[in-house]
């Protein structure tokens, strides 16, 4: 069996990082604020949407 590579890893954590920042972000305003300010597309979106966005880069630049 193979050791994953650190790419792989990665991956895995983003994605995990990526579903609890979406279900705690369904909840928080100020949460969704604060990604769409970092440039996620995030407003209005479902939990399952937002972890979707949040899987890649952001979309726009940063509001500052």
């Amino acid at each position: 069996m193979s050791d994953p590579s650190a790419s792989e890893r990665l991956e895995k954590a983003n994605a995990v990082l990526a579903e609890w920042a979406a279900r705690t972000a369904a909840d928080s305003e100020a949460l969704i604020e604060r990604l769409a300010r970092m440039g996620y597309d995030v407003r209005g979106k479902s939990a399952d949407a937002i972890a979707e966005v949040l899987k890649h880069p952001p979309t726009r630049p940063v509001d500052k």
